[in-house]
């Protein structure tokens, strides 16, 4: 099964090989040689009430609870790097959260197994690199709002992502998983490119606040709609075939990665059509 990363595909997320469930669970919409609609452990589900976190299978309410607490620290993070980074230190405490957020997602979606403080390393650098980004464009817009208005419209786009996977019942198949997933590398690619030329003085205009940085801005924001439909869809199968609890730490991570994103596409686009002060 593969997921979403803004950088990079992660094709075994809960499973031991490419593609394979976990020993005794069931393909998609069938039942389980155990009898029950699960894999993992054998166990009928009664029998998962206070047994040991490592013994039992996710649930949703693992993943809610800790992806909660990842962007708990990537909110914390931003709020202690907009009010604490002093001047001299803005320029390179933004490119380090940047660059070390980046590098451990790589970590992070290569590894078989999740490690739950490399996630909130992850979700710390993360913050650093929001705080003072957001801080930089609301200075630049001359009005701090637009921040609550870039988190609302996170929220809010989301939420209707989320309802329209459930009440259409979208199913992710492997030729709509792959076009998300190319189309979400080849734009990283772009991004990265964008960052090494901008380091010599060149610049594209695709980071900027123009007409391609709006553009650019428009494309990230929808491909991260669409890595929220995969995210859905890693948490959904994640839960049906039985996946370890600690797997909910790889759901949050995936989902942290896609709303962080969407939030800073999409707080670029409203700052780029409101205009600087």
């Amino acid at each position: 099964m593969q997921s979403s990363n803004p950088v990079l595909n992660r094709s075994s997320a809960f499973a031991p090989g490419h593609g394979q469930a976990y020993p005794g669970a069931a393909p998609y919409g069938q039942q389980a040689p155990n009898g029950y609609g699960y894999g993992g452990s054998g166990m009928p589900p009664q029998q998962y009430q206070g047994a040991p976190a490592a013994s039992r299978p996710m649930t949703l309410d693992d993943v809610i609870v800790k992806t909660a607490i990842t962007l708990g620290v990537v909110v914390a993070a931003a709020a202690v790097a907009w009010w604490m980074v002093p001047a001299t230190l803005v320029t390179p405490a933004f490119l380090a959260g940047m660059l070390v957020a980046f590098a451990i997602a790589m970590v992070l979606s290569f590894s078989r197994k999740v490690n739950p403080a490399l996630v909130m390393v992850y979700a710390a650098a993360e913050g650093v690199f929001l705080g003072i980004g957001s801080k930089f464009i609301a200075h630049w817009v001359g009005d701090s709002g637009i921040i609550v208005q870039a988190v609302l419209a996170t929220m809010v786009t989301a939420g209707l992502t989320l309802a329209t996977y459930k009440y259409f019942a979208i199913k992710v198949t492997p030729k709509f998983t792959k076009m998300v997933v190319i189309g979400t590398m080849g734009f990283a690619g772009v991004l990265l490119i964008n960052l090494l030329l901008s380091l010599f003085g060149v610049s594209t205009g695709i980071g900027g606040m123009g007409p391609m940085g709006l553009l650019f801005a428009a494309i990230g924001a929808g491909l991260a709609v669409f890595n929220l439909i995969l995210d859905f869809d890693l948490v959904e199968q994640g839960i049906r075939q039985g996946a370890p609890q600690n797997e909910a730490w790889r759901a949050a991570f995936a989902l942290t990665v896609t709303l962080v994103w969407l939030y800073w596409n999409i707080l670029r686009i409203l700052a780029i059509l409101r205009g600087g002060d």
